[in-house]
């Protein structure tokens, strides 16, 4: 990968002479140029732009791992031209930072989430999975789409309050009912994605914090680790097991094949929005909604 992105900078410094000038035309005629670098923010940063904002993810399918991504020359090229770029940061998505400094545009606004929410790099990289961090994000990206386009104010603070009043309104009821009823449920997951979405909604959960970071970042849990997990599904400790789909090793398979014949609810989590057109709070919601079904099943509340 680092062969890769080193010939994507090369090329892109071809470009970098004219960045300027194209950022700034593409600001007048075609609303800002917004690039980010996974589609779960994409996807907040074009409804909250509405018409006066163009957005391109990078990361879109489903099946890619984004900490294995690596970038293409088209990839280089939509930054390079990017008026913004919304990075998630935390060392999730570093090929992405190196395309930005191989182009520096003046006026170009680059929000990193992680700096935004202040988790430095080791911590947790999976923000959109915290919804105060969520709710941070949103309100960062309509502070800088007035930055950029002050003219528009009024239109983009207007964008945010519906968002937030209407197309987070789902999924802001199902958290709060999840927490409502479910709070302390022991509940077992398989990586560390799911760590800030089970504190939000009060759930306890269980699985060692040393094995959740270990199969996010692709290394072996310990055997210790393993050996509590089987503990608590053998003995029915955790109620409910969450596991996310795109990153599932032999030693997650084996977890949760059994936990289903433990008789613990299974459900699904993913990284990246699912299907690739959904809309985050859509992805979030139908995930909030299986979650909260698996929590009814395991205690019947």
């Amino acid at each position: 990968m680092c062969r890769l992105v080193t010939i994507l900078l090369a090329a892109t410094a071809v470009w970098a002479a004219t960045a300027i000038a194209t950022v700034g035309a593409a600001t007048r005629s075609g609303g800002i140029q917004v690039v980010a670098a996974e589609n779960f923010w994409g996807s907040i940063a074009a409804q909250l732009g509405g018409n006066r904002v163009q957005v391109t993810s990078v990361i879109t399918s489903p099946a890619t791992d984004p900490h294995d991504y690596e970038p293409t020359a088209a990839d280089a090229r939509s930054i390079a031209g990017a008026r913004m770029v919304i990075v998630n940061g935390i060392g999730y998505d570093p090929w992405a930072q190196k395309l930005i400094d191989a182009n520096p545009v003046h006026g170009r606004v680059v929000l990193s989430v992680g700096d935004l929410v202040g988790v430095k790099p080791g911590g947790n990289p999976h923000r959109w999975y915290s919804p105060a961090n969520v709710q941070q994000v949103i309100a960062e990206i309509v502070r800088d789409y007035v930055k950029l386009d002050p003219k528009d104010a009024g239109y983009f603070r207007q964008q945010g309050a519906t968002f937030e009043n209407r197309g987070l309104a789902q999924y802001k009821g199902l958290i709060a009912t999840i927490r409502r009823k479910y709070t302390g449920v022991p509940v077992g997951a398989s990586e560390s994605i799911f760590a800030p979405l089970a504190k939000a909604l009060g759930l306890r959960l269980l699985t060692p914090a040393s094995f959740l970071k270990a199969i996010s970042e692709g290394t072996e849990p310990t055997a210790a680790d393993i050996t509590t997990i089987d503990g608590q599904v053998a003995h029915g400790q955790i109620k409910v097991w969450v596991f996310n789909s795109q990153n599932s090793t032999p030693d997650v398979k084996r977890l949760t094949d059994a936990a289903r014949k433990k008789g613990i609810p299974v459900t699904t989590i993913t990284e990246t929005l699912t299907p690739a057109s959904a809309t985050f709070q859509k992805w979030q919601s139908q995930q909030l909604q299986a979650l909260a079904a698996a929590l009814h099943r395991a205690t019947g509340r």
